[in-house]
């Protein structure tokens, strides 16, 4: 059965009834598919997009209306962000080409397709380009999910700059407009943990003309026919989810001013000016300020976040020397309709033949997955996902995912019958978002489950749970995996999908991000207390047991996150070793552009809480080396090459009582021969195998391997 006979319904929207007018929800947005299209493709959609001029002259093209320029390999995949953009784009009917990982070093490669008929777009790709090629310990990486072969060294640091240069270079007069992630972390002045210094908006440093950010369909459709009719000289101030460079403040336009000595939202409403929210434009911090002021830097991080509701959310400004950096309120949410359709386009579900079947990682991994929302309501301090795709979430209906999951049984060949994730950035936060649209217009909350689930969050699992059930009915279809993480702060919410995804969604183990178990860092992350953790293994052991199956949690934590002491981490450690947990591999917090976090990291305040000049709330920032590697040595606390350090730290803490030969001590006062220091105490002539056989409770620690970044 292909998806053109599929038997499940289209999605069919609840019917809307108009809200009183003083209970407006989000404004409404024009169609994605409302465009009248650019040109008609006669040929239909191209089998992939093309990466030559062969491809361009046996599709009978002459020129590229827009060349997409990207730090990944192309695979036309839905879950690659410059697929989604080149189909979408079609669709709109643009010709549009792909270059991949071009070498940075002229701008010959950047002239491969011709020059684009209308713009450029740029992005690092899928990942930040510095995330993606440096560790948290600022040393580099080896290896590159998105290259073919996994190779390192693809891209350049600072992707979206450098490619934006060489496009400027290739063709000086074509419009360059960026995007992608690297591009909206970096959409003001910000805090660069690599350099250690703060940087301009990328915009700035890339010259770009445009620079989209969020879930960028909407804009990005917007854009691209703009400028086909009437080129990049015209006003885009209109169009949410972009930020573009001004010389100055419009005349007609009102400054809300707030400054680094008051608090967001006082400010951001104490004007009797703000008559007219749609001519009121929120000044924060400039570059020169917050590049020298932590206090400034702060206070322009928390006033960015509390403007990140498209119901509520006001355009702001930043000056950077005699220039002005203006974003223009977030994006309107896509539909589930839209959804649908983005999800739908034409894929050739594989890697361009130009790779001539070199294994890409990435798409390895996610090949036989399905994207089933966008967006998390979580707010995790450290995360991006909440600042790129917004926390209204983003749904796609369940006839649709049914269908991608019969096309890839129909039309993928190494199919196996095993659907490997069925999920987003979170696995269980599908069609759950706020009881009232009205209140979640107007809602101004950086978390809707932090500090305690929101009475107006609906966190019914039933839509969930009927599309797992439908999903591994599907004829052919053998294993539907759960691989996204799970929020189980909303999962005990609901013991009938915890009941489902141990019987029907775990393979042997399952990975979940606690984090910490102490409530200072638990606090500073947004993340719920270790009970709420506790209370969900309860319920996922409970359902193992009634199974009849040994599955296992695998806990993720973080090291050396802001608001992390000593103390935290010793306590943490005393945690893994009562309840049995070795971590195989550990998560070191990186300061990525943008989180709130990062802002904690690099000013040592909280912004969480008022700014105010001299009093706002101090953050413990783990900055030094030698305390992040105690910090990352208290998380492998059974490994023997960390017990001197570990014999150190405790003995300065005063917490000699935890070394020793007992399963109440932390670390043994022995040491193995060829590890640490090389140095035996304590219980001389003890056998090296003797070393950490106390710490053999619970599963075997293979099990224990985290991956990054998926938080």
């Amino acid at each position: 059965m292909t998806s053109l006979d599929s038997p499940y319904a289209p999605y069919t929207p609840e019917p809307k009834q108009a809200p009183p007018p003083d209970l407006r929800g989000l404004p409404e947005a024009k169609p994605l598919f409302g465009y009248p299209k650019y040109r008609e493709q006669h040929t239909g959609p191209a089998p992939f997009l093309p990466m030559s001029r062969a491809e361009m002259e046996a599709l009978g093209w002459d020129s590229c209306d827009i060349i997409l320029v990207t730090g990944d390999a192309y695979v036309d995949h839905p879950s690659f962000g410059m697929a989604i953009i080149g189909r979408l784009l079609e669709a709109q009917g643009f010709r549009v080409g792909i270059i991949a990982q071009p070498d940075w070093q002229s701008a010959e490669p950047y002239k491969v397709l011709g020059k684009p008929n209308h713009f450029f777009g740029v992005t690092s790709g899928n990942m930040d380009s510095m995330v993606n090629r440096y560790t948290s310990d600022r040393r580099l990486r080896h290896n590159d999910s998105y290259t073919p072969g996994g190779a390192g060294g693809a891209r350049p640091d600072r992707a979206v700059l450098v490619y934006a240069q060489r496009c400027r270079e290739a063709y000086p007069s074509s419009p360059i407009v960026i995007g992608g992630i690297e591009a909206s972390l970096r959409r003001i002045a910000h805090y660069d943990y690599w350099s250690d210094k703060v940087r301009r908006s990328v915009l700035m440093d890339a010259k770009a003309d445009l620079l989209l950010y969020g879930n960028a369909e909407r804009a990005l459709v917007e854009v691209a026919h703009r400028i086909a009719d009437s080129g990049i000289k015209q006003d885009f101030s209109d169009i949410r989810g972009i930020a573009f460079v001004r010389n100055a403040v419009p005349d007609g336009w009102v400054e809300a001013l707030t400054d680094d000595l008051n608090d967001g939202d006082e400010g951001r409403r104490r004007s009797g000016e703000m008559r007219d929210e749609k001519r009121t434009v929120i000044r924060i911090p400039g570059f020169d300020q917050v590049s020298t002021d932590k206090e400034a830097y702060a206070r322009a991080s928390r006033v960015l976040h509390k403007e990140s509701n498209p119901g509520n959310a006001l355009p702001l400004v930043q000056r950077h020397g005699d220039k002005e950096v203006w974003l223009t309120a977030p994006p309107i949410p896509l539909s589930t309709p839209e959804m649908d359709a983005i999800y739908e386009l034409p894929f050739a579900r594989a890697a361009h033949p130009a790779y001539a079947g070199a294994k890409i990682p990435a798409w390895e991994m996610i090949r036989h997955s399905v994207t089933i929302m966008r967006g998390c309501f979580g707010g995790c301090t450290f995360c991006s996902i909440t600042e790129h795709e917004g926390r209204i979430i983003q749904s796609r209906s369940e006839a649709s995912v049914l269908r991608e999951i019969e096309t890839i049984r129909d039309k993928d060949d190494a199919f196996t019958g095993v659907i490997s994730d069925i999920g987003g950035p979170t696995a269980n936060m599908y069609r759950i978002g706020c009881k009232d649209k009205a209140i979640e217009a107007v809602c101004r909350r950086p978390s809707c489950v932090f500090p305690d689930i929101c009475k107006n969050l609906n966190t019914s699992h039933e839509a969930l749970i009927s599309l797992y059930r439908k999903a591994r009915a599907i004829p052919g279809v053998k294993k539907v995996n759960v691989a996204s993480g799970v929020r189980y702060d909303l999962a005990v919410e609901s013991p009938e999908y915890v009941k489902e995804l141990v019987e029907h969604h775990v393979g042997g183990y399952l990975k979940i991000a606690p984090e910490h178990t102490e409530d200072g860092p638990l606090g500073k992350m947004m993340k719920p207390g270790i009970g709420t953790y506790e209370k969900f293994k309860e319920l996922f052991d409970a359902a193992a047991k009634k199974a009849g199956k040994k599955y296992f949690l695998i806990p993720y934590f973080i090291a050396a996150h802001p608001g992390t002491t000593d103390e935290d981490m010793m306590n943490l450690a005393i945690w893994l070793k009562k309840n049995g947990y070795r971590a195989d591999q550990v998560q070191t917090y990186l300061p990525g552009p943008m989180a709130l976090a990062t802002a904690m990291y690099h000013t040592e305040l909280n912004p969480l809480r008022p700014i105010r000049r001299g009093a706002s709330e101090p953050v413990d920032a783990v900055k030094g080396l030698r305390q992040r590697r105690l910090h990352k040595a208290f998380l492998r606390y059974h490994d023997p090459e960390n017990w001197p350090v570990l014999r150190e730290a405790l003995k300065s803490m005063g917490r000699a009582d935890l070394i020793g030969p007992g399963k109440q001590h932390l670390v043994p006062n022995w040491q193995p021969a060829g590890t640490g220091d090389g140095k035996r105490t304590g219980a001389a002539g003890r056998p090296d195998r003797a070393g950490p056989k106390f710490l053999t409770k619970g599963f075997p620690h293979k099990f224990a391997s985290p991956k990054n970044g998926k938080h």
